[in-house]
Protein backbone atom coordinates (compact mmCIF):
# COMPACT_ATOMS: atom_id res chain seq x y z
CA UNK A 1 0.00 0.00 0.00
CA UNK A 2 1.33 3.35 -0.82
CA UNK A 3 -0.23 6.89 0.65
CA UNK A 4 0.98 8.93 -2.78
CA UNK A 5 0.18 7.57 -6.36
CA UNK A 6 1.66 10.19 -9.06
CA UNK A 7 1.13 9.88 -12.33
CA UNK A 8 2.86 11.38 -14.81
CA UNK A 9 2.80 11.00 -19.04
CA UNK A 10 6.63 9.95 -19.85
CA UNK A 11 9.32 8.90 -18.07
CA UNK A 12 11.47 12.20 -19.66
CA UNK A 13 9.01 14.48 -17.69
CA UNK A 14 10.01 12.81 -14.07
CA UNK A 15 13.33 11.09 -14.54
CA UNK A 16 15.04 13.51 -12.38
CA UNK A 17 13.04 12.41 -9.51
CA UNK A 18 12.86 8.52 -10.47
CA UNK A 19 16.45 7.75 -11.44
CA UNK A 20 17.43 6.07 -8.09
CA UNK A 21 14.02 4.51 -7.57
CA UNK A 22 13.63 1.29 -7.66
CA UNK A 23 10.88 0.28 -10.28
CA UNK A 24 9.09 -3.09 -10.98
CA UNK A 25 6.47 -4.60 -13.56
CA UNK A 26 2.79 -5.02 -13.17
CA UNK A 27 0.24 -6.20 -14.93
CA UNK A 28 -3.44 -4.65 -14.89
CA UNK A 29 -6.17 -5.85 -17.51
CA UNK A 30 -3.61 -7.13 -19.71
CA UNK A 31 -1.63 -4.42 -19.84
CA UNK A 32 1.99 -4.16 -18.40
CA UNK A 33 2.90 -0.92 -16.26
CA UNK A 34 6.42 0.05 -14.65
CA UNK A 35 5.92 1.61 -11.06
CA UNK A 36 8.60 3.31 -9.50
CA UNK A 37 8.67 2.94 -5.56
CA UNK A 38 9.95 5.00 -3.19
CA UNK A 39 9.04 4.48 0.25
CA UNK A 40 5.10 5.56 0.90
CA UNK A 41 5.43 7.03 -3.36
CA UNK A 42 4.43 5.14 -6.05
CA UNK A 43 4.66 6.83 -9.59
CA UNK A 44 3.73 5.70 -12.88
CA UNK A 45 4.19 6.83 -16.39
CA UNK A 46 1.13 5.87 -18.55
CA UNK A 47 1.81 7.89 -21.92
CA UNK A 48 0.21 10.66 -23.30
CA UNK A 49 -3.63 11.53 -23.65
CA UNK A 50 -6.47 11.34 -21.50
CA UNK A 51 -7.20 7.47 -22.38
CA UNK A 52 -3.63 6.74 -21.44
CA UNK A 53 -3.84 8.99 -18.34
CA UNK A 54 -6.81 6.63 -17.14
CA UNK A 55 -5.38 3.51 -17.76
CA UNK A 56 -2.51 4.14 -15.34
CA UNK A 57 -4.77 5.88 -12.92
CA UNK A 58 -6.71 2.75 -12.71
CA UNK A 59 -3.93 0.74 -12.67
CA UNK A 60 -2.20 2.03 -9.63
CA UNK A 61 -5.10 2.23 -7.62
CA UNK A 62 -6.13 -1.39 -8.05
CA UNK A 63 -2.56 -2.47 -7.66
CA UNK A 64 -1.07 0.10 -4.55
CA UNK A 65 -4.60 1.67 -3.04
CA UNK A 66 -3.16 4.95 -2.09
CA UNK A 67 -5.05 7.52 -0.50
CA UNK A 68 -3.90 10.64 -2.52
CA UNK A 69 -3.24 10.87 -6.46
CA UNK A 70 -1.38 13.19 -8.18
CA UNK A 71 -1.50 14.20 -12.11
CA UNK A 72 2.47 15.90 -12.64
CA UNK A 73 4.33 16.41 -15.46
CA UNK A 74 4.40 19.08 -18.64
CA UNK A 75 1.09 21.77 -19.41
CA UNK A 76 1.65 24.69 -22.03
CA UNK A 77 0.93 28.41 -20.62
CA UNK A 78 -2.19 29.95 -22.05
CA UNK A 79 -0.72 33.82 -20.95
CA UNK A 80 2.12 35.08 -21.38
CA UNK A 81 2.72 35.97 -17.69
CA UNK A 82 3.84 31.95 -17.06
CA UNK A 83 7.14 31.04 -18.00
CA UNK A 84 9.42 28.04 -18.66
CA UNK A 85 9.78 25.57 -15.78
CA UNK A 86 7.36 27.69 -13.49
CA UNK A 87 5.69 25.27 -11.40
CA UNK A 88 1.72 25.60 -11.55
CA UNK A 89 -0.35 24.01 -8.97
CA UNK A 90 -4.27 24.92 -9.75
CA UNK A 91 -7.13 24.70 -7.33
CA UNK A 92 -9.23 23.39 -10.40
CA UNK A 93 -9.01 21.17 -13.59
CA UNK A 94 -11.45 21.54 -16.14
CA UNK A 95 -12.08 18.40 -18.31
CA UNK A 96 -12.72 20.36 -21.94
CA UNK A 97 -14.54 17.04 -23.14
CA UNK A 98 -17.73 18.40 -21.22
CA UNK A 99 -16.93 21.34 -19.09
CA UNK A 100 -16.53 19.25 -15.86
CA UNK A 101 -14.58 20.73 -13.17
CA UNK A 102 -12.91 19.53 -10.28
CA UNK A 103 -11.79 22.05 -7.51
CA UNK A 104 -8.71 21.31 -5.56
CA UNK A 105 -8.06 22.60 -1.92
CA UNK A 106 -4.62 25.22 -1.81
CA UNK A 107 -4.00 25.40 -5.49
CA UNK A 108 -3.98 28.86 -7.26
CA UNK A 109 -5.70 28.74 -11.12
CA UNK A 110 -7.41 26.66 -13.32
CA UNK A 111 -6.18 23.93 -15.66
CA UNK A 112 -7.82 22.92 -18.47
CA UNK A 113 -7.17 19.07 -19.85
CA UNK A 114 -7.64 19.38 -23.64
CA UNK A 115 -7.87 16.36 -26.33
CA UNK A 116 -5.33 17.44 -28.51
CA UNK A 117 -1.72 19.43 -28.64
CA UNK A 118 -2.68 22.74 -28.23
CA UNK A 119 -0.77 25.20 -30.82
CA UNK A 120 -0.97 28.92 -29.88
CA UNK A 121 -4.39 29.82 -31.41
CA UNK A 122 -6.16 27.18 -29.90
CA UNK A 123 -4.79 27.95 -26.61
CA UNK A 124 -5.91 31.68 -26.64
CA UNK A 125 -9.44 30.05 -27.87
CA UNK A 126 -8.97 27.74 -23.99
CA UNK A 127 -7.77 30.48 -22.19
CA UNK A 128 -10.89 32.07 -23.32
CA UNK A 129 -13.06 29.34 -22.69
CA UNK A 130 -12.43 28.21 -19.45
CA UNK A 131 -10.47 31.22 -17.63
CA UNK A 132 -7.47 28.81 -17.48
CA UNK A 133 -3.80 29.81 -17.06
CA UNK A 134 -2.80 26.42 -18.25
CA UNK A 135 -3.53 23.44 -20.55
CA UNK A 136 -2.41 20.07 -20.22
CA UNK A 137 -3.83 16.22 -21.66
CA UNK A 138 -4.30 14.29 -18.72
CA UNK A 139 -4.95 15.69 -15.43
CA UNK A 140 -8.67 15.52 -15.72
CA UNK A 141 -8.65 11.82 -16.47
CA UNK A 142 -6.60 11.27 -12.90
CA UNK A 143 -9.02 13.55 -11.37
CA UNK A 144 -12.04 11.56 -12.27
CA UNK A 145 -10.36 8.70 -11.33
CA UNK A 146 -9.89 9.48 -7.82
CA UNK A 147 -13.51 10.68 -7.62
CA UNK A 148 -14.69 7.22 -8.99
CA UNK A 149 -12.69 6.02 -6.19
CA UNK A 150 -13.05 8.05 -3.19
CA UNK A 151 -9.46 9.20 -3.05
CA UNK A 152 -7.97 12.92 -2.73
CA UNK A 153 -6.42 14.38 -6.09
CA UNK A 154 -4.09 17.38 -6.45
CA UNK A 155 -1.59 18.64 -9.68
CA UNK A 156 1.50 19.59 -10.13
CA UNK A 157 2.84 21.02 -13.58
CA UNK A 158 5.51 22.49 -14.82
CA UNK A 159 5.28 24.94 -17.82
CA UNK A 160 7.29 23.26 -21.09
CA UNK A 161 5.82 25.69 -23.41
CA UNK A 162 4.81 29.29 -23.63
CA UNK A 163 1.55 30.72 -24.67
CA UNK A 164 3.10 32.20 -28.44
CA UNK A 165 4.88 28.80 -29.12
CA UNK A 166 3.52 27.06 -32.12
CA UNK A 167 4.53 23.40 -31.14
CA UNK A 168 6.20 21.11 -34.08
CA UNK A 169 3.59 18.77 -35.64
CA UNK A 170 4.13 16.03 -32.77
CA UNK A 171 0.75 14.70 -32.31
CA UNK A 172 0.80 12.17 -35.39
CA UNK A 173 3.71 10.89 -33.40
CA UNK A 174 1.72 9.50 -30.19
CA UNK A 175 0.28 5.90 -30.72
CA UNK A 176 -2.54 4.35 -29.36
CA UNK A 177 -1.31 3.98 -26.46
CA UNK A 178 -0.04 7.19 -25.66
CA UNK A 179 3.68 6.34 -26.96
CA UNK A 180 5.84 9.05 -28.33
CA UNK A 181 7.36 7.60 -31.18
CA UNK A 182 11.08 9.33 -31.13
CA UNK A 183 12.96 8.13 -34.04
CA UNK A 184 9.83 8.81 -36.69
CA UNK A 185 9.58 12.38 -35.12
CA UNK A 186 13.28 12.36 -35.72
CA UNK A 187 13.27 11.37 -39.23
CA UNK A 188 10.26 13.65 -40.08
CA UNK A 189 11.86 17.06 -38.76
CA UNK A 190 15.44 16.12 -39.68
CA UNK A 191 13.78 16.36 -43.69
CA UNK A 192 12.45 19.35 -42.74
CA UNK A 193 15.29 22.23 -41.97
CA UNK A 194 12.38 24.74 -41.41
CA UNK A 195 11.13 23.21 -37.97
CA UNK A 196 14.78 22.67 -36.61
CA UNK A 197 14.88 25.87 -34.62
CA UNK A 198 11.23 25.09 -32.76
CA UNK A 199 12.39 21.25 -31.98
CA UNK A 200 16.03 22.77 -30.95
CA UNK A 201 13.97 25.07 -28.84
CA UNK A 202 11.46 22.71 -27.35
CA UNK A 203 14.23 20.28 -26.36
CA UNK A 204 15.56 22.83 -24.37
CA UNK A 205 12.43 23.84 -23.06
CA UNK A 206 11.30 20.42 -22.08
CA UNK A 207 14.57 19.84 -20.41
CA UNK A 208 14.47 22.71 -18.52
CA UNK A 209 10.80 21.87 -17.45
CA UNK A 210 11.69 18.26 -16.24
CA UNK A 211 14.42 19.82 -14.23
CA UNK A 212 12.67 22.19 -12.45
CA UNK A 213 9.71 19.48 -11.75
CA UNK A 214 12.05 17.29 -10.27
CA UNK A 215 13.89 19.87 -7.84
CA UNK A 216 10.20 20.89 -6.98
CA UNK A 217 8.96 17.61 -6.41
CA UNK A 218 12.50 16.95 -4.47
CA UNK A 219 12.12 19.82 -1.94
CA UNK A 220 8.70 20.04 -1.28
CA UNK A 221 7.54 16.08 -1.16
CA UNK A 222 10.22 14.27 0.92
CA UNK A 223 7.09 11.53 1.97
CA UNK A 224 3.90 10.88 0.73
CA UNK A 225 2.78 11.03 4.63
CA UNK A 226 3.51 14.84 4.24
CA UNK A 227 1.79 15.86 1.59
CA UNK A 228 -1.34 14.22 3.29
CA UNK A 229 -0.73 16.18 6.45
CA UNK A 230 0.19 19.31 4.02
CA UNK A 231 -3.42 18.80 2.19
CA UNK A 232 -5.27 18.09 5.51
CA UNK A 233 -4.24 21.17 6.62
CA UNK A 234 -5.21 23.31 3.40
CA UNK A 235 -8.56 21.54 3.34
CA UNK A 236 -9.32 22.87 6.77
CA UNK A 237 -8.22 26.51 6.45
Amino acid sequence: MSKLAIVAALEREVSGLIKHWPHVERTFEGRTFTFFEHDDIVLVCGGIGLEAARRASEAVIALYHPTLLQSVGFAGALHTNLRIGEIFSPSAVVDARDASRVQIAGGNGVLVTFMEVAGSQQKAKLAQAYAAQAVDMEAAAVAAAARVHGIRFYATKVISDESNFEMPATARFIDSQGRFRTAPFTIFVLLRPWLWRRTVALARNSSKAARMLAEHLQAFRPHGSDVAEVLELKRRN
